[in-house]
């Protein structure tokens, strides 16, 4: 168990937490979740030790081990993968070294005979003989093969080394375990393996993620961090997500009697309990959901940004035809022979490993790349949106506020009280307005971005990876605003639950082809596993 006490941090005028109290205990994962800057990373950090907090103290419980997923890929440039997960159990690696060194004398003394005797019990103890063969197993699950056990991390991919520290944290079953955004740079099988091996963890774990599907399939509570203190929910990030959005309706509707509020509250808790997770904690998470309290249930503060695409003109029926697309960069062939025939209600998933074929797809469709052979055409009843997956060129050396640099892209009104309106709905008020649109943050562009295709009307969108950079609440929003959405479209994203819940076709590009299904990204998952 890990123990926060009264924990408050500065910097400068800037207050990140102020008497923050919260315990985190056994047989539970927590989602720690909050808006970007909020101080998620430096939460874990003060967690961990790696930071001291101004005031107030962190205690783990004595005895007790906490490991962390390191963030330095280059760390352990010169040490052996499997040698480097089993160092994730600090006591039992440094233990096999002196115990090493010690069988290595060439003059063995007594002492070292005892030495080595009481180092060989604490092995034991600490499961030692297992190491290696735990280790392994970690890295199997993840996708590491045994051909790169022995190698050295200077001589693996960026990708694999993600995966050897996550094992690194995960190594010898730690009490405490904390993880930063564990499914960043994943494949969805080890992401997968991952959610199985937190639902079946016994201990505590406190993870930021922002996927929410991740956070759905193995969170048993949400830790919400907003305005400097904490408060702690039971459920997943969805039950959270629904409940704070019925407090607040509630909250906001004072004509209704508080009996109606807590019969609505009730039926929404009985329901959500239904249909908790099939994992493990399934049973605990329902018994805990059904001891919730209207009072348990709050309003949330969090700001959700307004997504709504309209469009202008009715869409037809002749969409878009592809037709023998093929593509070579560098050298490489990113696309060859694709052909579809787009329709008026597909929301087309584009999914694939190959992240170039995709974007390249994307930048042929909205005319800013040739293709080398095959065509498309558009229908004339289309008029399409373009969200790229790299916006810099829009942004680059703007010397326009964001007011001016929204108004190039409003046909209809560019009038300072709309634009001024429109950008307050897409979370830029006050002051923020006047901004260069050339020093805005990763997620304030994408924003800008989301304002611009909102604007035009448009009947097709094109979205590459558009929840990238975005904190949770702007990922729901726009999930909320596509769903919503009556025109076609063609997107990508690594977001599991963006995909499922918005996709009815997905279009697999890979190196022989494309693969095109009409159905759900999990009906897609549940067949591709079929065919494995």
């Amino acid at each position: 168990m890990i123990t926060v006490n009264n924990v408050g941090l500065r910097y400068g005028d800037r207050k990140l937490f102020e008497d923050v109290n919260i315990k985190f205990t056994p047989g539970n994962c927590y989602g720690l979740i909050g808006a970007n800057g909020a101080g998620k990373s430096t939460f874990l950090k003060i967690l961990s030790g790696e930071i001291e907090p101004q005031s107030g103290n962190v205690a783990l419980s004595p005895g007790e081990r906490l490991t962390v997923l390191k963030q330095n890929h280059f760390e352990y440039e010169e040490v052996e993968v499997l040698k480097v997960v089993i160092m994730g159990h600090a006591r039992l690696f440094k233990i096999m070294q002196e115990k090493d060194a010690i069988y290595m004398k060439a003059d063995f003394t007594d002492e070292d005979g005892m030495r080595a005797a009481e180092l060989e019990g604490e092995f034991a103890e600490l499961n030692g003989w297992e190491a290696e063969s735990e280790a392994a197993i970690l890295l199997k699950g993840l996708g590491i093969g045994e051909d790169l056990h022995d190698k050295k991390m200077a001589d693996i991919s960026g990708g694999e080394k993600v995966k050897v520290l996550l094992a690194q944290a995960l190594f010898g079953k730690p009490d405490v375990l904390l993880l930063d955004e564990p499914t960043n740079h994943l494949d969805l099988k080890a992401i997968q393996w991952l959610e199985e091996f937190l639902i079946n963890f016994e201990n505590t774990v406190i993870v930021v993620s922002h996927d929410r599907h991740f956070l759905n399939k193995v969170c048993t509570h949400i830790a919400d961090l907003d305005f400097g203190k904490i408060q702690l929910y039971v459920g997943n990030y969805d039950f959270w997500y629904e409940s704070s959005q019925l407090a607040t309706k509630l909250a906001q509707d004072a004509n209704r009697k508080k009996e109606e509020k807590i019969k609505e509250l009730q039926a929404f808790v009985a329901r959500f309990s239904a249909n908790a997770s099939k994992s493990k904690q399934a049973t605990s998470r329902k018994k805990l959901l059904e001891k919730i309290s209207l009072d348990d249930i709050r309003p949330s503060s969090r700001r959700y940004p307004y997504v709504n695409f309209s469009m202008e003109r009715e869409i037809g029926n002749d969409l878009l035809r592809v037709e023998g697309l093929s593509k070579t960069i560098d050298g490489v062939k990113v696309l060859d022979n694709i052909s579809f025939i787009m329709n008026k209600d597909d929301k087309i998933a584009l999914v694939g490993k190959n992240e170039l074929a995709k974007t390249t797809l994307f930048k042929i469709l909205a005319g800013e790349m040739e293709p080398d052979s095959g065509s498309f055409k558009w229908g004339i009843t289309t008029s399409q949106a373009y969200f790229p997956k790299d916006n810099s060129q829009y942004f680059e050396g703007s010397e326009e506020t964001l007011v001016d640099w929204l108004r190039q892209f409003s046909p209809k009104d560019d009038s300072e009280s709309f634009l001024r309106g429109f950008l307050g709905r897409m979370l830029f008020s006050g002051d923020e307005v006047t901004k260069k649109a050339s020093v805005l943050s990763g997620g304030e562009k994408v924003r800008c971005m989301l304002s611009k295709m909102m604007l035009s009307g448009s009947n097709v969108l094109l979205l590459d990876e558009p929840t990238n950079h975005l904190d949770l609440e702007s990922i729901t929003a726009l999930n909320n605003g596509l769903i919503a959405f009556k025109g076609a479209m063609i997107f990508s994203s690594h977001d599991h639950q963006f995909i499922q819940t918005i996709a009815n076709r997905i279009i697999e590009l890979t190196s022989t082809g494309l693969i095109d299904k009409q159905m759900s990204y999990d009906e897609y998952l549940e067949v591709q596993q079929m065919h494995a």
